[in-house]
């Protein structure tokens, strides 16, 4: 088969590798389309060092069922997506449905020890597995991924018809914000993106507008109120210290964005006015479950999210584009089939 294969910093390159069998337990996909994350990015230029040489990456992924160990109601041709998300199944973590906190968590796409997506076929667990509605486009199952992470961060910042949303980042993970924020009742919904073909694409899906530097004086005005949910995409000292600037008080502030391993924030503002502070990572089965059934809700509202797609042939200029910020598209598919 071929393979995307990550060599170190700044370098991949397109490669043979033996086909992969699965063994009990396990399903073979073949691939039909795969996303580039901005975490394969950073792992791409070395910057966040969770990607090793000689590793297959990828994890966005949608793909059709070729054979293996196949669970109750699977039939080989089947279109599927994937839960990169591989817990223990022992801890209690896993018993309750939330691997993306299991301790001894794998996930593909980011261990090296799996070769994952960006390839023409790959193997993984049957129990991550997720079928897609009948009828819906194939490459939206390859938005599941990150749409789920958007999802759990408004589900765990409580989204509610009742809120008054600002989402800081208008890239893919602020898109899939937005999309959530919709979904959970959320109809008073304000993004802050200084870029201008994220902004489009953002006010596409029924947001507000604005810059970072009108954050303070433009969020209030277009929402009617000071926001009660903040979903920070970015995750920078920069993007908290607005969000907790900008929040009405007892608001909740949930970082889902990883710009920044280290932050500072302004402390006062989260005590004085009892705001909350709420962490989002990945997402528990369920919302990765629910999201691969609600994108055949969602129809055509996806197809803006994906701006361009490329073949082998292309993949690897791809990544040398979004490093460099060169490539003006928010979200690129890698197609095996595409010449």
């Amino acid at each position: 088969m071929r393979a995307l294969v990550f060599h170190g910093p700044g370098s991949i390159a397109v490669e043979e590798r033996p086909d992969p069998a699965p063994g009990p337990g396990e399903v073979l996909l073949e691939i039909i389309a795969t996303g580039i994350c901005g975490s394969d990015v950073h792992g791409f230029t070395g910057d966040n060092g969770r990607r090793h040489p000689n590793q297959v990456m990828g994890h966005e992924t949608v793909a059709r069922v070729r054979g293996g160990d196949l669970a109750a109601g699977m039939s080989v041709g089947d279109v599927v997506t994937v839960n990169p998300v591989i817990g223990c199944e022992h801890c209690p973590t896993c018993a309750a449905g939330e691997e993306q906190a299991c301790p001894k968590r794998r996930v593909i796409g980011v261990d090296p020890a799996i070769s994952s997506a960006f390839a023409d076929l790959m193997v993984v667990p049957t129990r991550n597995v997720v079928p897609l509605p009948a009828g819906v486009p194939e490459e939206h199952g390859a938005l599941v991924e990150p749409l789920a992470v958007g999802f759990h961060a408004a589900r765990r910042g409580r989204c509610s018809s009742a809120d008054a949303v600002l989402v800081l980042g208008g890239g893919p993970i602020g898109q899939a914000c937005v999309l959530a924020a919709q979904r959970l009742g959320a109809e008073r919904i304000v993004v802050s993106e200084p870029d201008r073909q994220r902004a489009a694409l953002v006010a596409a899906l029924g947001a507000r507008l604005v810059t970072p530097s009108t954050v303070g004086t433009e969020v209030e005005q277009f929402l009617g109120a000071e926001p009660t949910l903040v979903l920070d995409a970015v995750g920078s000292s920069a993007t908290l210290t607005a969000a907790l600037t900008v929040a009405a008080r007892a608001a909740r502030v949930v970082l889902v964005g990883m710009n920044e391993p280290t932050v500072t924030l302004p402390a006062y503002e989260v005590s004085t006015s009892e705001r909350e502070l709420i962490g989002a990572f990945c997402y528990n089965r369920e919302d990765f479950a629910s999201t691969a059934a609600w994108i055949a809700e969602a129809g055509t509202l996806l197809d803006p999210l994906i701006n361009s797609r490329v073949g082998w042939s292309g993949a690897p200029g791809a990544f040398r584009d979004l490093a460099a910020g060169t490539a003006h598209a928010s979200k690129i598919l890698v197609l095996p089939a595409k010449s």
